[in-house]
């Protein structure tokens, strides 16, 4: 039974190849309902705690969604009248932009000064003034004194201005509604650059990091894939030296991809920035399969065997290897389940959906693909040839004593080199420096101030609570407190507007700068107040309804994950400990991105030992050796901790991306493992010793080992090639892991055999290998 499904392919091959087909169609037809998302929010569960948080923020008070303008003249100077004009032009235009709510600058900051017993709330750049030298000195004093413009809309130096529009998007369509608002405001600013040359303008905000993270999956996918099969069918036709196998393998890997896609897009699932990757992991590792059946039936031609034989003989002894090894992938990406981002667990589910489709595909398709296409047999290798992986493999038996200790240091030293890697997050700089939205950030955070922003949201817990002097008081700490922390660049807090206006109310005398002490002054301050501002640049998105809370924007410099969790953390304290009788809550995109990174890399963790016993035991089992099953432990674990211990050299920041590169590797690091101990065994069955095992182990695996390795480290350097850092630093450590992985499983996991595994085999084992086992000897077929 067994044989005769073996075989199916090879005698049917017609019929096979034409019902995989309409499978692979069927499946790919899904392809159709998938489409993309790009906004931050796809990087969180909506059970997340930070996003909750964030949420009820943005619910009690305003949207914080934004697009900023940066403005910079030339010459260094805003405070003139061609600059100012510049500025109150644009911030009128800026509320045309889709779906604006709110637009901030300089322009329309409503300044208040008393004008004998009134107050008077007027726009700081009111185009009933003309802006005559006075004027100008007047705007630029206010300006850089007053603390709720200074580092926010107005440099400290008076040589950058910000126009910032907030955002009230439906989100039923977000990647629409980002695209279109990020294209009105690239032709609003596209006008203004062609008005002003002599000015530099630069777009910054959420919005235009959403847009970006689009953009950069858009141009990944779009570069990357083609990219990547390009690689293939170079290493392939230079490897293998077949262009009709090369041809085979390609339909295979392109129908892997295909129907992988097709089928999530018939599970209603979308693209993102992460998933994207799919096409280029799926059509890495379907290679691998691939070269382990054309390799073993090119090896079987190269002795002799009609080519109907040798493909079927490849099947025969690659299968259970290959199984085996898509399995153990597989299990490895979907381990990626405990990750709390929901499109990395989509990565990892698309990508072991992708393997076993693989896997499939490369015992079915491929065998009659190969049947039905002409293929040339390779010429006839003389008996006793030495390869390449033959002479490493006496090279690794002779100094086996020398090998296995160094390879011990290597690994024990590795690990020591561990706890240098941190889990830190920088959102912005996951786009590389030629990144438009980049650009901008950075030259943000040297010019004025960082884009990492918090919102804090102090409740009084009462109705008008906060014009209690007791709570004016805490605000008034607290807003101090947070503007000596060494992270901090900016704070807008509610106790700048209580102060100034306590000031106005007594003839602007800058001695009554400070609180009111009455509650029913303050709060009659504030209504008047409100009553004179314009609509839309009211106090909703400081106050919520009925005066009860208040809300804070921190801006910092753009810190790491690690700095601003701590930064969080010393906000919760300072409540603690000086004003435990109110509630506070604290969030932000880029506080949200700050812990995913950490609890990501604690879930991960968790689940390792988890993974590690899976494939222990599928290896056992399908080994059916408890001693094979547990020497391959250590091979299988040393990569990864080599692999990191040189990241801590080479960076030693972990992101979101690297957080599951241990699982998502994991499973294909022991490919080779399943591959070397497979033909290891076949020789201890028939009755052969450790060293002699492992230089058949050489012979007959050694450079299909080679040419997947070589496939995979390519296809993970294309995508470290992306400007976009989780795919980049993704890339750049699987392939070094994948790459170290080789290197322990030609050296370190041989010497352990020969070290762990000195039990001769039964006569009973030896007797009993089957009939195809028997061929493999190196005067017979054999695989490569």
């Amino acid at each position: 039974m067994k044989d005769s499904i073996s075989r199916l392919p090879v005698k049917r091959a017609y019929l096979v190849t034409m019902a995989v087909i309409a499978l692979l169609i069927a499946a790919t037809i899904g392809a159709k309902n998938l489409y993309f998302r790009g906004d931050y929010s796809i990087f969180f569960d909506g059970d997340n705690p930070q996003l909750q948080a964030f949420n009820t923020i943005q619910d009690t008070f305003s949207k914080t969604d934004n697009i900023s303008f940066v403005i910079a003249p030339r010459d260094r100077h805003v405070f003139t009248p061609e600059t100012l004009i510049l500025l109150r032009n644009l911030t009128n235009d800026s509320w045309q932009i889709p779906f604006s709510s709110r637009v901030d600058s300089l322009a329309n900051f409503q300044h208040t000064e008393a004008v004998e017993d009134d107050l008077l709330v007027e726009d700081l750049l009111l185009e009933d003034y003309p802006l005559d030298q006075a004027r100008v000195n007047k705007v630029k004093t206010i300006a850089l004194q007053e603390p709720l413009l200074r580092d926010a809309l107005i440099s400290a130096k008076g040589d950058v201005a910000v126009v910032n529009v907030t955002l009230q998007m439906p989100k039923v369509d977000e990647t629409a509604e980002i695209t279109k608002v990020t294209n009105f405001s690239q032709a609003l600013l596209d006008k203004y650059r062609a008005e002003y040359p002599d000015v530099d303008f630069y777009q910054a905000g959420i919005v235009a990091m959403n847009r970006t993270f689009m953009d950069m999956a858009q141009q990944d996918s779009s570069t990357l894939v083609p990219a990547m099969v390009l690689i293939v069918l170079v290493f392939l036709t230079l490897m293998l030296r077949t262009f009709t196998a090369v041809l085979a393998t390609l339909i295979v890997i392109i129908g892997s991809v295909t129907a992988t896609m097709g089928i999530s897009g018939w599970a209603g699932m979308f693209l993102s920035t992460a998933t994207v990757n799919v096409p280029t992991l799926v059509l890495t590792l379907a290679v691998a399969d691939c070269v382990h059946v054309i390799a073993t039936m090119r090896q079987g031609m190269q002795r002799g065997m009609r080519k109907q034989d040798a493909i079927h003989y490849s099947i025969t002894l690659n299968a259970i290897p290959v199984l085996i090894t898509s399995a153990t992938t597989a299990i490895g990406f979907l381990m990626m389940n405990a990750s709390d981002s929901p499109i990395l667990r989509d990565l990892g589910n698309l990508s072991a959906l992708g393997i076993m489709i693989a896997c499939f595909l490369s015992v079915s398709l491929l065998p009659a693909l190969l049947t039905i296409l002409p293929m040339r047999a390779p010429a006839i290798q003389p008996e006793g040839q030495s390869g390449w992986t033959n002479k490493l493999g006496n090279l690794v038996v002779q100094h086996r004593k020398i090998i296995l200790p160094l390879s011990i240091v290597v690994l024990a030293g590795s690990s020591l080199l561990l706890p240098r890697n941190v889990v830190n997050d920088e959102p912005v700089k996951y786009f590389g420096t030629n990144s438009e939205f980049r650009q901008a950030a950075d030259f943000m955070a040297d010019n004025i101030s960082g884009m990492t922003s918090v919102s804090i949201a102090i409740h009084s817990g009462q109705p008008q609570g906060i014009a209690d002097p007791s709570f004016l008081k805490i605000l008034r700490d607290f807003t101090d407190w947070l503007r000596i922390q060494p992270e901090t660049d900016h704070v807008a807090s509610l106790s700048d507007v209580f102060k100034r206006l306590n000031k106005n109310m007594h003839g602007d005398d800058s001695h009554w700068y400070r609180l009111p002490e009455d509650r029913a002054l303050a709060a009659q301050y504030l209504l008047l107040y409100e009553m004179s501002l314009p609509y839309g640049l009211d106090l909703n998105n400081q106050l919520n309804v009925d005066k009860s809370s208040v809300k804070l924007t921190l801006t910092t410099k753009n810190i790491g994950s690690k700095e601003l969790v701590a930064m969080e953390a010393r906000i919760y304290d300072w409540f603690a400990g000086n004003a435990p009788g109110y509630r506070v809550t604290a969030s932000s995109p880029n506080l949200m991105f700050a812990h995913i990174g950490e609890t990501n890399m604690a879930s991960m963790l968790g689940t390792l030992p988890v993974t590690l016993v899976l494939i222990s035991a599928l290896m056992i089992f399908a080994l059916r050796s408890l001693r094979l099953g547990v020497i391959s432990l250590i091979p299988n674990i040393a990569p990864a901790a080599i692999g990191f211990g040189i990241w801590s050299l080479w960076s030693g920041e972990i992101n979101l991306g690297l957080s599951v590169v241990v699982t998502m590797t994991l499973g294909i690091v022991v490919d080779d493992a399943v591959h070397f101990l497979s033909k290891y065994q076949i020789a201890r069955k028939e009755g052969r010793n450790a060293e002699e095992a492992v230089r058949y182990a050489f012979n007959t695996v050694g450079r299909a080992l080679w040419i997947t390795t070589v496939v995979l480290v390519a296809g993970f350097m294309v995508l470290a090639s992306s400007s976009f850092r989780l795919n980049s630093d993704l890339g750049q450590l699987s392939a070094l892991i994948i790459f170290i992985a080789l290197v322990v499983d030609f050296l370190m996991l041989p010497t352990m055999l020969m070290l762990f595994d000195r039990k001769p085999v039964s006569q009973g084992d030896a007797e009993t290998a089957s009939p195809d086992n028997k061929l493999t000897n190196t005067n017979h077929p054999i695989t490569q």
